[in-house]
């Protein structure tokens, strides 16, 4: 993939603009609920990159959280947000990438304790099991949280990040879930 067949930030007005690029993905089935939040967000003044999917086609979410687990990784997102109805799966998925530290949350104390203590980079929300605006407040305060290192974290932090070795096919490999999509694409997996 060349670097411009990449999503770039949407424009943000510079009065607002806080520096900081979110990356969004979601399946099919949260799609108004993620153009809802990347709205927010810009209104908030945070740059989005917008991984999909972009409409209520029914698609497979672990590429999406594989796209924004990428994004966070390579330095292209600040922090990247993930959804599909529940939230697990996608979280899961972009949890399974190198760098990534992705934290399926249910309400705010759980979105602020993630950055906070845990220094999580990826957000992870069940966009059907969580209301619009809910799913707004986890955002703003996952966004506004700072990590707050210590001793003991730290120490934590790395023996998370050293439990499982990367996948050096999966990285950047946009055919890495070409066989899955043939699965879809014949009705093999069912929502």
């Amino acid at each position: 993939m060349f670097d411009n067949d990449r999503p770039q930030p949407e424009f943000v007005d510079p009065k607002i603009d806080k520096h900081t690029v979110v990356a969004l993905g979601n399946d099919h089935i949260v799609t108004p609920i993620k153009m809802a939040l990347s709205d927010h967000l810009k209104e908030e003044g945070y740059q989005v990159l917008d991984f999909g999917t972009y409409d209520n086609t029914r698609t497979h979410y672990p590429m999406y959280g594989k796209r924004v687990a990428e994004a966070v990784a390579d330095g292209r997102a600040d922090v990247g947000i993930v959804m599909c109805g529940t939230g697990i799966g996608i979280s899961t998925a972009a949890d399974k990438n190198e760098g990534i530290r992705a934290a399926m949350v249910g309400d705010v104390v759980q979105a602020k304790y993630a950055k906070r203590e845990l220094n999580a980079n990826v957000l992870g929300m069940g966009g059907i099991v969580l209301g619009r605006d809910f799913i707004f407040y986890i955002a703003d305060a996952f966004l506004n949280e700072k990590y707050q290192p210590t001793e003991e974290n730290k120490r934590l932090i790395e023996k998370i990040d050293n439990i499982a070795k990367p996948n050096p096919d999966q990285k950047d490999n946009e055919h890495f879930f070409d066989e899955e999509n043939k699965k879809w694409a014949e009705g093999v997996y069912h929502d």
